[in-house]
């Protein structure tokens, strides 16, 4: 235990160093929220990739994963479509939007209703999904660990709180992009050996204790799986492209550097469900029951899939590196989302209706003090789910995104390809997505669906829950959706100062940007150096990890993950163009 203690301390200390280091970054809300808009594609690529992955990835899903194989994976291949769809087209052209946050692109292309409409209601979405990202992180913890799920979330809430408010989006970015390569090098370990101890990948398939490795358990109706798996492709492909999410490449330096982040973000996440759902299906093709190894999570006892793996087929040392690291994944996450938020409310709210006067210093203050309001909500929020015992995480996630999430990115996905629709479109859509959602969420239940198609075996819990989402997603699709495009029909001239904003939105779209100003690519070696020398100090410290009481293969493990490490590390500080120094300091 002091041990494990001991390392997730050490990275607690290593992240502060790095929000220190990066505080000179941030002079102005543009540095503070997205970098000033200066960052290279591989930092915005792990950002982009990190803000689909936290310790939920560990729980929820790992829990799923341990239930049902492989159909888990479709998610996250899901996202990858979705990021590869960024880098055919959709990325360059956020970046290209221009803007400090994303609503005020909304603004551009709605108006100023849509600005306070849009901000609104975009902020419990975010709340809602950190909340669950730290309940995931919470059950790590507190199984570890041993407190109160309530204290660790408390505890653990106030630490990612910390490190958010205090190094904005330069700090938040460079830490996402170490902790991606810590999680990648510990992940990668843990699918190694568990492949050895499963026997190899056709064992480990052979040995699930389920017909169908693919869809998983408890499925009368294959063709509710095959719908469900469909339809979160679509939703995915929404959720990943449209332009509420596109604060992901407003950080980058220009066009090209956007278009790459989302490639790098893409084969991550191709790659990543090949590598963090082995230890599940080895936990279950082992014939472990969760329930009875964790009695006292009842349903919740599947989302310990991952830890029971690390703490009894790992060395020593492990379980800490990956609580280090799954601490890491959520912070980026709640970071990510709290600078997010706290943008938003400052420069479409605070700066525009209450203090059009503020200067830079007195936004960035206030941009602290309601990421620490945030953050506070967000605690309250886990508090809350985890007190909701029968519901599973996976699920919850599930139902956020197809039912609050999905509706508010029609308008934010359509308003990029039609242009004549009148500004009431945004709002009204959000109305009508609300009303779909209620319908769906409170009015239709598993006996509606027994009843309209006659089903001779009735629904399972695990198909009613796969069928609600693909319900919702359809509803949407089709009358939220059809609603939007219908407002075409009403569509006017706009007044003249309107229709100037609507030209600069789709002029901005169509404009590349190009960033190579010497001063720009002193920027981009600074960033390489300072970050390249903390990961490969980061690797070394894991390769010392070698030294704890384990055999030798558990040993070799820690020389495994600090390699890869320090690796990265060093090709950064390789990729130091010294010419640009020189022609600095001469």
């Amino acid at each position: 235990m002091e041990l494990n203690t001991l390392i997730v301390v050490i990275y607690f200390a290593f992240l502060v160093g790095i929000g220190w280091m990066f505080r000179k970054f941030t002079t102005t809300t543009s540095d503070y929220f997205r970098g000033g808009g200066n960052m290279l594609w591989w930092m915005v690529g792990a950002t982009a990739f990190m803000t689909q992955f936290s310790a939920w990835t560990f729980t929820g899903a790992a829990g799923k994963a341990y239930n049902d194989g492989f159909a888990v994976a479709f998610i996250f291949l899901a996202n990858a479509f979705g990021y590869f769809m960024n880098y055919v087209y959709f990325a360059p052209k956020f970046r290209q939007l221009r803007v400090i946050t994303v609503i005020e692109a909304i603004r551009q292309r709605f108006g100023k209703t849509n600005e306070q409409v849009f901000t609104w209601s975009n902020m419990p979405t975010s709340v809602i999904s950190a909340g669950i990202w730290l309940n995931g992180l919470a059950i790590i913890a507190s199984g570890i660990f041993g407190f109160s799920m309530e204290w660790t979330i408390w505890a653990t809430g106030l630490v990612v709180l910390l490190m958010s408010v205090t190094g904005g989006s330069w700090a938040v970015i460079a830490s996402d992009f170490m902790q991606m390569v810590i999680i990648m090098a510990v992940t990668v370990t843990c699918a190694v050996v568990a492949l050895v101890q499963g026997g190899g990948a056709s064992n480990i398939i052979a040995n699930f204790p389920a017909d169908n490795f693919i869809a998983g358990n408890n499925l009368n109706y294959m063709s509710i799986f095959g719908l469900w798996a469909f339809f979160i492709f679509v939703k995915q492909f929404s959720i990943t492209n449209n332009m509420l999410n596109s604060y992901r490449y407003l950080a980058a330096k220009d066009s090209k550097n956007a278009r790459k982040a989302a490639l790098l973000a893409c084969c991550l996440m191709i790659l990543g469900p090949f590598i963090w759902f082995i230890p599940s299906w080895v936990v279950a093709g082992s014939g472990v029951d969760l329930a009875l190894a964790y009695p006292e999570q009842g349903k919740k006892a599947a989302d310990f899939a991952y830890l029971y793996f690390v703490e009894h087929f790992m060395p020593a040392g492990m379980v800490g590196l990956l609580v280090a690291a799954m601490f890491a994944a959520t912070m980026s996450s709640m970071d990510s989302g709290l600078n997010r938020n706290s943008g938003i409310f400052v420069k479409n709210f605070y700066q525009p209706i209450l203090r059009s006067g503020a200067s830079e210093k007195e936004l960035v203050t206030v941009s602290k003090i309601t990421s620490t309001v945030f953050g506070i909500i967000i605690i309250l929020v886990a508090l809350f789910i985890n007190s909701l015992k029968g519901l599973s995480l996976f699920d919850t996630m599930m139902y956020v995104g197809a039912l609050i999430s999905f509706p508010m990115t029609i308008p934010a996905f359509l308003g990029f390809f039609i242009r004549k629709t009148p500004d009431w479109a945004g709002w009204a859509t959000l109305v009508v997505g609300g009303l779909v959602s209620y319908y769906v969420g409170f009015a239709i239940n598993a006996d509606t669906i027994n009843n309209l198609f006659n089903l001779e075996i009735p629904l399972t819990g695990r198909e009613w829950s796969d069928i609600k989402v693909a319900i919702g997603l359809i509803a949407h699709i089709t009358i939220t959706g059809g609603f939007f495009m219908a407002t075409t029909l009403f569509y006017k001239p706009l007044p003249e100062h309107r229709e100037k904003d609507v030209d600069t939105f789709f002029t901005n779209l169509a404009t590349p940007l190009v960033s190579e100003s010497a001063e720009q690519k002193n920027l981009d070696n600074k960033q390489r150096r300072m970050l390249g020398t903390l990961i490969a100090i980061a690797g070394i410290f894991v390769m010392t990890m070698f030294a704890l009481p384990n055999p030798l293969w558990g040993r070799l493990v820690f020389v495994l993950c600090g390699f890869i490490v320090m690796g990265v590390g060093l090709l950064l500080v390789k990729a130091v163009d010294d010419k640009v120094d020189d022609s600095a300091n001469a």
